[in-house]
C-alpha cells in the first residue's frame, strides 16, 4: 500500500475526484452546523485527519451522494463557475448560500481529463487544507445567527459566463433550472449577479476559506441573504461589532 504522504492529485479527474469527497463531507458538516437537522442525526466521523460530522439518515445521505455525482459529472466538462448549498426557510425564502467558487480549475478538454500532470498536487497538502476549511466552519454558528425551524436545503450549481456554457437540463434531469430571481444573467459582472441572487437585494459575504494548490484552486464565502438580514437574523452582535 502507498504511504499517504505519496498520494498525489495528478490528473484532472483526480482532482474532481477529490473536490467532490470534500464537497460531500462540507455538506454534511454545513447541515450539522447550521442545524438543518437535529443534531443527534448526525455520526461523529473522522476525514482528513480531523473530526467531522455525518448524517446518518439513509436517504439524505443518498440525496447528497447522487448530488455531488451529478456536480462532478458537470465539472468533468469544464462549465461550473460555482458549486453551492442554499439554505432557505420553510417559505422556500433563501436566506443564506455557502458558496464554492471553481472559477480558477483548470479547462481540460474531455478528452484529456486522465492525462497525467506535469506537477502532480501532494495530496497531503490538500488535505491540510482542507482541515482549515472545517476548523473554519465548525466556527460559524456563533458568527451566523440561527436559522428557523425546519428549514430546507439544495445543491446549486452556475454555469461560466459562455455561450457555449448550455444549462445541463433534459432528460434525464438531475439539475432543474433556478428560479430567475435566483439566476445571474450572462454577461453580468460577479458582484451584480450575486447581489440577486437573494429575492433581488443586496448580501452579506462571509470569507471563509480559500484553497490553493497547483490546478486545485478554490474561494469559498458564505452569503447571507436580503431577507433573513431584513428580519433581523442576520450575523450575531459580536460579528457586527
Amino acid at each position: 500500500m502507498a504511504n499517504r504522504a505519496d498520494l498525489t492529485v495528478d490528473t484532472y479527474q483526480a482532482v474532481v475526484s477529490t473536490f467532490g469527497e470534500f464537497l460531500t463531507v462540507a455538506v454534511h458538516t454545513i447541515l450539522y452546523e447550521r442545524d438543518v437537522y437535529p443534531r443527534t442525526s448526525f455520526l461523529s466521523a473522522r476525514k482528513y485527519n480531523c473530526s467531522v460530522r455525518q448524517n446518518r439518515h439513509p436517504k439524505v445521505c443518498k440525496w447528497i451522494q447522487d448530488a455531488v455525482a451529478a456536480v462532478e459529472v458537470e465539472m468533468l466538462k469544464g462549465t461550473v463557475s460555482a458549486i453551492s448549498i442554499v439554505l432557505f426557510s420553510p417559505a422556500s425564502t433563501p436566506l443564506e448560500r455557502f458558496v464554492f467558487s471553481t472559477t480558477s480549475f483548470p479547462r481540460i478538454p474531455a478528452a484529456e481529463t486522465h492525462t497525467p500532470y506535469s506537477q502532480p498536487i501532494p495530496l497531503i497538502d490538500l488535505t491540510s487544507q482542507f482541515r482549515a476549511v472545517f476548523a473554519r466552519l465548525s466556527t460559524l454558528s456563533s458568527t451566523l445567527s440561527p436559522l428557523p425551524p425546519n428549514s430546507t436545503f439544495t445543491i446549486a450549481i452556475e454555469l461560466r459566463d459562455e455561450d457555449t456554457a448550455d444549462p445541463p437540463i433534459g432528460h434525464p434531469q438531475p439539475w432543474v433550472a433556478a428560479e430567475p430571481r435566483m439566476q445571474k444573467r450572462r454577461g453580468e459582472g460577479k458582484q451584480e449577479g450575486r447581489e440577486k441572487d437573494f429575492s433581488g437585494g443586496g448580501v452579506k459575504m462571509i470569507p471563509v476559506r480559500t484553497v490553493g494548490m497547483g490546478n486545485f484552486v478554490m474561494e469559498m464565502w458564505v452569503e447571507e441573504g436580503k431577507n433573513k438580514l431584513s428580519n433581523g437574523l442576520g450575523t450575531t452582535d459580536s460579528e457586527r461589532d
